[in-house]
């Protein structure tokens, strides 16, 4: 038996989805007030094209230091012609272009004008080099590899329709390797060879905090996991994320459908990184909106027998269980349960679990899993303009790839970079983008998801609720989210 522990520790959390900001006056900037009442219309949906898939960054072999070397990171080479567009009575073999103006690839405001546009560091006269550092390698491998194909899937989008004063975008790809001092490395190495950062995530960001912040690169992230990394002044996620601040719609949302359970609660996580600091965290929240948590435990990755766990929470009463960790650790929890008999009232997990993978995986173990999420489901992508672009292009690129909500947010930061430096023009510097991004708020990307405080680095309020139902996942009650404020406990 394990007993519970209230690990408040430093390093970061596998947890974390993205979300994008934006300049003012460009892309979609709304209330939470206003999102509760509509999740996003549909403007043009996109479908994949039947060809082949664009040309992308491609990560070579590397060792030692090298922390990875891009072929051709991230360019379309199609001529100017933009997949889609016609061409002669016909149309090649990408996406179809957008109807809304929101949703074209420079983001549909005010560019800025280009005069006194300056060559810089990642900047030349013909392109503009964003660095992508996320998990590619490590214990769990593939960890981020959906964040890194979502921003290459963007500048893909963008450099065929679009360019930033006449330069398009060009993905260098790095790999953290779910490690702090690789996510340093990468970050040095991006220091000297990128403008930005777009669309990074790792389990272990601490690592490269502070290289960002000493040759002040922009770092805009699908998310901030660690508190280290949130100090960093240059750094912002995507999904604004604080450590420490929880939203109150979950436990509201369980104390209103599952009043005696919230009053039984269980908190299982996996040991890695800040994971057990995340989740503390998050259950003390949750304490001060009424749940009580009457067990609290971890799981060592390399851990593969939870049956023991499992008795722990049966013998405990635990009727509500809330779970963090990854997809492929919810798989071995829930099919402990099964095997055990165990079957809580209710069995809540955290946004990056929301992944087909698990229903695959799982089987029958899966069915009445809830999740948590604060974007459009990928299986309403057809009520959703920016949700079909994510996955058509996301196709072009990487044919076959899974959407995730890691995924979503990269390709969110990197509409919300693309907005940001378009509306600049020639005032773009790492500075003056590092100043438009603190002025961030209430970012949806065009309604994908929630509104994010990314200036704030605050945690986003407005969240809603999906389930495994026949082996799909499927809307519990109301599509609208519920924006019911946060509660910050004690570092």
């Amino acid at each position: 038996m394990r007993l519970l522990t209230s690990v408040r520790g430093a390093l970061l959390v596998t947890l974390a989805c993205v979300v994008a900001l934006t300049l003012a006056g460009c892309g979609s900037r709304v209330h939470p007030e206003s999102v509760a009442g509509a999740n996003g219309t549909s403007t043009g949906v996109v479908t994949p094209g039947a060809e082949g898939a664009l040309e992308g960054g491609v990560v070579a072999e590397g060792s030692g230091s090298d922390v990875g070397t891009v072929d051709d990171p991230g360019v379309v080479d199609d001529g100017g012609t933009a997949p889609g567009a016609t061409t002669g009575g016909g149309t090649t073999g990408g996406p179809a272009a957008p109807q809304a103006e929101e949703n074209a690839a420079g983001g549909g405001g005010e560019a800025g004008a280009c005069d006194g546009f300056k060559n810089q560091t990642g900047i030349t006269d013909d392109k503009i080099v964003i660095a992508n550092s996320s998990d590619i390698s490590g214990p769990v491998p593939g960890l981020m590899q959906a964040g890194q194909d979502a921003t290459r899937a963007y500048a893909a989008y963008f450099n065929a329709t679009s360019d930033i004063c006449g330069r398009k975008l060009e993905v260098l790809l790095l790999d953290s390797r779910t490690d702090a001092a690789a996510d340093q490395v990468s970050y040095t190495r991006a220091c000297d060879e990128a403008f930005a950062a777009v669309g990074s995530m790792s389990a272990f960001d601490s690592g490269g905090a502070a290289a960002a912040q000493k040759c002040g690169l922009p770092d805009l992230r699908a998310a901030s996991a660690s508190l280290e990394r949130s100090r960093c002044t240059t750094c912002f996620g995507a999904m604004s994320l604080k450590a420490n601040e929880f939203e109150n719609a979950v436990p509201d949302w369980i104390k209103a459908n599952y009043p005696d359970a919230a009053t039984k609660a269980g908190y299982v996580w996996i040991n890695a990184g800040a994971v057990p600091a995340n989740a503390n965290y998050q259950a003390d929240a949750m304490e001060k909106r009424g749940l009580k948590f009457v067990v609290r435990t971890g799981i060592d990755t390399s851990e593969f027998n939870y049956a023991p766990y499992v008795q722990e929470l049966k013998d405990a009463g635990v009727e509500y269980l809330q779970f963090l960790g990854s997809a492929a650790h919810a798989v071995r929890m829930v099919q402990a349960m099964q095997q055990q008999g165990y079957k809580p009232d209710l069995f809540m997990m955290s946004q990056p679990m929301y992944e087909q993978a698990f229903i695959e995986q799982a089987g029958e173990a899966a069915e009445d899993a809830h999740v948590f999420i604060t974007h459009v489901p990928f299986e309403e992508a057809s009520s959703n303009a920016e949700i079909a672009l994510y996955l058509a292009w996301l196709q072009q690129v990487n044919p076959g790839a899974k959407p995730t909500s890691y995924g979503l947010f990269a390709w969110s930061a990197t509409r919300l970079f693309v907005e940001q430096a378009t509306a600049l023009g020639g005032k773009l510097s790492r500075a003056s983008l590092v100043a438009a991004l603190s002025k961030v708020k209430d970012w949806t990307a065009n309604g994908a998801h929630g509104p994010q405080n990314v200036g704030a680095k605050r945690t986003g309020e407005c969240w809603r609720f999906i389930k495994v139902d026949n082996s799909r996942w499927t809307a519990v009650g109301s599509r609208k989210y519920a924006c019911n404020g946060t509660t910050t406990v004690p570092e």
